[in-house]
């Protein structure tokens, strides 16, 4: 989707990263303004702020840490991940995507100032402890390739440490620029991915089942290791039937000995949410599920429905792929038990069940 206003933080205009992404930006409007004012310019009533704010790209300073945990919630099991936080926002469109009511005003932000960057990485890098690390949090780690050569030098940096890995997490194809770097299997090119039901009803703009799976063959063929998230899993009648049909599919495109892990995680939201979804996306049925508020405030599906869903995709993943990781996204140890048949706690945590898997497949060490 292309960006029709391009708007530069008076701060950051003289940057390299700025004038570089300026030059590559197709924007029919560009400015230069304080923040303040941006913001102001984007809190004005629109019938879609959110629309809005996937058309409109704000360069500017990350004035806190670029390094920081993932947002999990001491009521489920959480993984340990960091994120590398390079930017806000996506220019991809799905309908149960939290960052519709997370940011206010909703706005693509690009971080400009690389060099902070680069010396918290240095910095993590120096302390010589295991670490997984990713840039898919807050936006998709590849929608920035059009306009940046962020992830190419992120690759190149990683590539010369052994202590931490990076993910890059997407929907896109946009892995041709990966193909060149020396990367030192220091980078997990990783995929969210969804049945052909969801993704064709629930995720506008991304790139479809079979696109995404012919990239990760890509990367696989590049030597990139490779990781997959089933997140969130949508349950809908015959749901359970195509989602293993889709970890078939994986399967038969890309080799599990390559595959550093994957992630299963159910349909969650908060409530503010459900009213987004039903303005922007009518005729989307996903909020009216079997669905409890959760320990953490969040519409959950009813507990047996997940559990029914995680044990019968992860038996199929486990039985063609045994070696590889399968794990739990935000779920407690009852669900964990219940749907894996163990407890984290039985193998010294989540935290070091990847890292393992990291060391094993990343060469961490």
């Amino acid at each position: 989707m292309a960006v029709s206003r391009l708007y530069i933080d008076r701060e950051v205009e003289t940057l390299p990263e700025t004038i570089s992404v300026r030059d590559r930006v197709k924007a029919a409007s560009v400015s230069v303004c304080d923040a303040d004012e941006v913001f102001g310019i984007l809190s004005e009533s629109t019938d879609d702020p959110v629309q809005k704010g996937k058309e409109t790209l704000f360069l500017t300073r990350n004035k806190g840490a670029f390094i920081r945990k993932c947002p999990g919630t001491r009521h489920y099991t959480c993984c340990g991940y960091q994120i590398l936080h390079i930017g806000n926002f996506c220019t991809m469109d799905c309908s149960y995507c939290i960052l519709q009511s997370y940011f206010h005003p909703p706005v693509l932000q690009y971080f400009v100032n690389r060099q902070d960057m680069l010396r918290e990485l240095k910095c993590m890098f120096a302390e010589k402890t295991i670490r997984r690390i990713g840039t898919g949090e807050f936006t998709d780690s590849l929608i920035w390739e059009q306009w940046s050569d962020l992830s190419a030098v992120l690759v190149q940096e990683f590539a010369g440490q052994s202590s931490a890995v990076l993910e890059l997490k997407t929907k896109t194809v946009a892995v041709a620029g990966l193909k060149p770097l020396c990367h030192n299997r220091k980078t997990v090119a990783a995929w969210s991915l969804n049945t052909p039901a969801v993704i064709s009803g629930e995720e506008r703009r991304t790139s479809s089942l079979d696109a995404r799976l012919e990239a990760a063959a890509k990367c696989e063929s590049y030597g990139y290791p490779l990781a997959f998230h089933f997140d969130p899993m949508v349950i809908y009648e015959g749901c359970e039937d195509e989602y293993v049909k889709v970890a078939e599919k994986l399967f038969s495109r890309v080799s599990a000995d390559n595959v550093v892990w994957i992630s299963l995680g159910t349909f969650r939201f908060m409530p503010a949410l459900k009213a987004i979804i039903r303005r922007r996306f009518p005729d989307s049925k996903i909020v009216f599920g079997e669905f409890i508020s959760g320990l953490d405030g969040k519409m959950r599906y009813f507990k047996p429905l997940r559990i029914s869903l995680y044990r019968k995709l992860a038996s199929l993943i486990h039985e063609i792929a045994p070696r590889v990781l399968v794990y739990l996204c935000m779920e407690d140890e009852d669900v964990w038990e219940k749907s894996l048949g163990f407890k984290p706690s039985d193998r010294g945590g989540l935290c070091a069940m990847l890292d393992d898997a990291a060391a094993r497949l990343c060469g961490l060490s």
